[in-house]
């Protein structure tokens, strides 16, 4: 099959968008499809990147966002450009990963030539949209993510929806597109590494210091200032407590400072966005456990690779999170309540035995998230919306 999908993040934007699209694409390739993405450039080299893929990448020109520095609009002019270029061009299938210039690029081009369209629902929006247009009243702004989630919906012939959780939500918003729950799985060849070790002797930490790590992009929906104040809380019982964060984000000068205040900054260090092929793998297994409190996931991809990697969680179980960790043998479940998750997180730092059974545990929790098991549904489906394409009206 010939795939187009479009979307408005992609590498070297660290996400959870990025890595499912890259995901699902190379293993799509590897099954004989020929998959191409349109996404922004970025500059610095983002359009180098696009010749280390094994699918075709197109960039196209965009601009920066005032209220989110890190992302990028694609360029109208540009997009319609490709699009006429696109409309050239035979597909089966069209597939929109995100709700803004993308998904208007994707719904005329499928018009144009009566391609079948499917977009995946990666992110909670009604929990996002407060966090960047502060400015704006609360009801007003989930008024306008639930309208336009409506709207979303309404131009495609058919959702993916990373989990049960999800669609409980986009039905209340009343939208009754078809759907598909399908998160996406990792490579667990990729998730098999990783030397903790050396992580810990090239940062200076001591083989038995306890510690704690996340991955995730920092920003306020992530809840990072949550875990911060579990530290603070731990300390006191474990007082060498470390605790690593890997990402980058548009909070990371207020936690710096909230490190600052909760007088935690001989406990806490940040490293930034670490090489998912060698680095970060190691500093996962650098930690004692993994820990996340995410109320806003539509899957948690991060939980999936601790498992395979075989690194103890501990974690909130929130939409698409508890989708993860419903039943999960290699994670400690907590409330979202500073106590109680500092309970759960301190009876794994003391017991090594109850870490050992729950690391032994995460690589089998992990292959349930296979990447070829997923990769086949999404096969299927692209057939089932490919046999239903129409054929174009004459111009």
């Amino acid at each position: 099959m010939k795939i187009l999908m479009l979307s408005d993040v992609y590498f070297p934007r660290v996400n959870g968008v990025s890595t499912s699209i890259r995901t699902f694409a190379r293993s799509l390739v590897r099954r004989g499809h020929d998959v191409t993405l349109v996404a922004p450039d970025y500059g610095h080299g983002s359009g180098q990147a696009a010749h280390d893929e094994e699918f075709e990448v197109l960039r196209l020109p965009s601009r920066v966002i005032f209220f989110d520095p890190e992302d990028r609009l694609i360029r109208a002019g540009a997009a319609r450009r490709l699009r006429e270029q696109l409309a050239r061009r035979e597909w089966d299938v069209i597939h929109i990963h995100t709700p803004f210039r993308a998904h208007t690029m994707g719904v005329q081009l499928a018009r144009q030539g009566a391609w079948p369209t499917v977009e995946t629902y990666h992110t909670y929006f009604e929990e996002y949209v407060g966090h960047y247009l502060p400015w704006f009243p609360t009801v007003l702004t989930r008024w306008i993510a639930r309208a336009a989630s409506r709207r979303l919906g309404n131009g495609v012939d058919h959702l993916i929806v990373p989990s049960g959780q999800m669609v409980e939500v986009l039905e209340r918003y009343g939208m009754d597109t078809p759907y598909t729950v399908l998160p996406t799985g990792i490579e667990l060849a990729e998730f098999a590494g990783g030397d903790g070790a050396a992580f810990r002797a090239a940062n200076a930490i001591a083989p038995d210091r306890p510690t704690l790590v996340t991955v995730s992009r920092l920003s306020l929906e992530k809840n990072i200032d949550f875990l911060l104040q579990v530290v603070q809380r731990l300390v006191a019982e474990f007082p060498t407590l470390l605790f690593l964060i890997a990402g980058e984000g548009p909070d990371a000068p207020r936690l710096r400072r909230r490190v600052q205040e909760l007088g935690v900054q001989d406990h806490v260090r940040f490293f930034g966005n670490l090489d998912r092929g060698t680095t970060l793998l190691d500093f996962y297994r650098a930690g004692d456990a993994f820990v996340f409190a995410s109320p806003t996931e539509t899957q948690g991809l991060v939980l999936i690779e601790a498992m395979a990697l075989g690194v103890p969680i501990v974690s909130t179980a929130v939409m698409g999170t508890a989708t993860v960790l419903r039943e999960a043998r290699g994670a400690l479940i907590a409330d979202e309540e500073v106590a109680a998750f500092a309970a759960q997180t301190a009876l794994l730092l003391r017991s090594p035995s109850l870490r050992a059974s729950l690391a032994a545990a995460g690589p089998g929790d992990a292959r349930h998230w296979s990447t070829d098991a997923l990769t086949s549904r999404i096969e299927a489906l692209y057939s089932s919306l490919a046999g239903t394409r129409a054929v174009p009206a004459p111009a």
